[in-house]
């Protein structure tokens, strides 16, 4: 079973563990490495930067796991920088909950997710689908529906699946595609919107409201 193993204030370890033949496998970021993480992500969001200019002061999210029933509502970004505690949380709760296994979520994620809860006028809590998946997870999804890709961006924590509670699925697409800050993939039967920080494009079943 994956874990944090450690916590400390100049390094964190994010154990992986994948099934089948690829075994253990361990990730290990000190924190210099992560910042810089950081500004790659942001680099990626131009479009949703300039919207962030005139919220930069505070911003927060919130969460409930459709499959796990945890919640999380937490600041994250305050003061002019990403809040470290509220990453690691977030990393907890959008962690493959299949095999327990945590990795770093790029926070451009909760960038988009902000601007898009803004843009709804919600302060509802996501719903969420599905967050961080491991290579041996999505391997697993990917044979079982083509609708999974096998270089999937959930792989790298650049995606996540989510709903918003009392705004219609297909609005909440349009929302994120008119955003121009990576891809958005809508699916109506299963009532659910991807967002990524991967380039800008858009798929899934048609968008109309």
């Amino acid at each position: 079973m994956g874990r944090t193993r450690a916590f400390g204030p100049r390094m964190w370890q994010f154990d992986r563990m994948a099934t089948g033949t690829k075994g253990y496998h361990g990730i290990h970021l000190d924190r210099r490495g992560f910042l810089r993480g950081l500004g790659v992500a942001a680099a990626g969001l131009s479009a949703s930067r300039v919207a962030l200019a005139g919220n930069s002061a505070r911003r927060a999210i919130s969460f409930v796991h459709t499959h796990t029933g945890e919640q999380l509502s937490a600041v994250y970004y305050e003061g002019g920088a990403y809040l470290v505690p509220a990453l690691q949380r977030v990393n907890q709760l959008l962690r493959d909950f299949r095999t327990d296994t945590l990795y770093p979520i790029d926070p451009g994620v909760l960038d988009r997710l902000y601007l898009l809860q803004s843009a709804a006028g919600s302060d509802e809590a996501f719903q969420v689908i599905c967050g961080y998946r491991s290579p041996a997870t999505n391997e697993a999804l990917r044979l079982a529906s083509s609708g999974v890709a096998e270089h999937s961006l959930h792989m790298e924590g650049r995606a996540v699946d989510v709903r918003l509670p009392g705004i219609d699925s297909a609005r909440l697409a349009l929302l994120a595609r008119d955003q121009q800050g990576g891809g958005v993939g809508y699916y109506r039967v299963s009532d659910f919107v991807h967002v990524d920080t991967g380039r800008v494009r858009i798929w899934g079943d048609p968008i109309a409201i």
